[in-house]
């Protein structure tokens, strides 16, 4: 069977499965098992698959039909232009959150500093930020020992030098150190949010999504234990649920921070607010 046709048959399979992006489904899919890129299939559409290869594209589509992330069936996702290794011990990396990497990009004003990144994952914001800030000195914690492993793998294979990782429940792991920025991407879903049951999130470790007292637990616990790893003067950059900008707000304002403010995502949703502890 020629590629452009496979694809069509496996775009409308998606489609009918409830994918909102069949044929970019099938073509990522179907570029991962040839080791191509996507623009190599248009170009070569003609082309036959062979049967290996076409079997294990129909295996990958038909998992994808049942909901499995596509992050997770080729094990890699991009973020911030980089390919970051998945897997299913850590959330994949979405477009959301590099709204989080722009706003620390904009703080880091200073030729060198100290970054870091909690609940780490991936290594996804560690690594964004250490690619455009070289001369900082960055660090990613995250509890999940496999998570660690993942996200060294991809600083090796992006080949950062300026960035460590490290097993942590949050700061447990730090001592006393202290940064001039702290960013985090907790979990912040409530238990009962019916978002848990839809899309790729039923497939990702509820214990990086959930958070108790309505998804604020964390972002509670973060505003007041983050201040004492905080050189004065640092901030906390936090990225949070699209109606939860004021609480966070409130939790930052009640734990002394100042210069607070709210910023909007690629979608235009309240998705990341940040707090300045004071020099004085």
């Amino acid at each position: 069977m020629r590629l452009d046709t496979l694809l069509v048959r496996a775009a409308e399979r998606l489609s009918e499965s409830g994918s909102t992006s069949p044929r970019l489904d099938a073509e990522v899919l179907l570029a991962h098992v040839l080791g191509v890129d996507r623009t190599w299939l248009y170009t070569w559409g003609d082309k036959v698959a062979p049967s290996g290869e076409r079997a294990r594209f129909e295996a990958l589509v038909a998992a994808r039909t049942e909901g499995h992330p596509v992050a997770y069936l080729i094990g890699e996702r991009e973020f911030w232009g980089l390919p970051l290794a998945t897997s299913s011990h850590t959330l994949i990396p979405r477009p959301d959150t590099e709204t989080l990497v722009e706003i620390t990009l904009r703080l880091a004003d200073t030729a060198e500093g100290r970054l870091l990144d909690l609940g780490t994952g991936t290594g996804a914001i560690a690594l964004a930020f250490a690619k455009e800030r070289s001369s900082w000195q960055v660090t990613g914690i995250d509890r999940v020992a496999e998570a660690v492993a993942l996200a060294e793998t991809n600083a090796e294979r992006l080949g950062m030098a300026n960035v460590r990782f490290l097993v942590s429940d949050w700061f447990s792991a730090l001592g006393s150190e202290r940064f001039e920025m702290i960013a985090a991407n907790p979990p912040y879903i409530a238990e009962n949010d019916p978002h848990l049951r839809q899309g790729d999130v039923r497939f990702e470790p509820l214990g990086a999504l959930v958070a108790g007292d309505d998804g604020l637990a964390d972002l509670r616990h973060l505003s007041r234990a983050a201040w004492s790893h905080l050189v004065p003067g640092g901030h906390l950059v936090m990225e949070h649920g699209h109606d939860q900008a004021a609480a966070v707000c409130e939790l930052l304002e009640g734990a002394g921070y100042v210069e607070i403010g709210n910023y909007r995502d690629l979608a235009g949703q309240e998705r990341v607010t940040l707090g300045c502890k004071p020099k004085r």
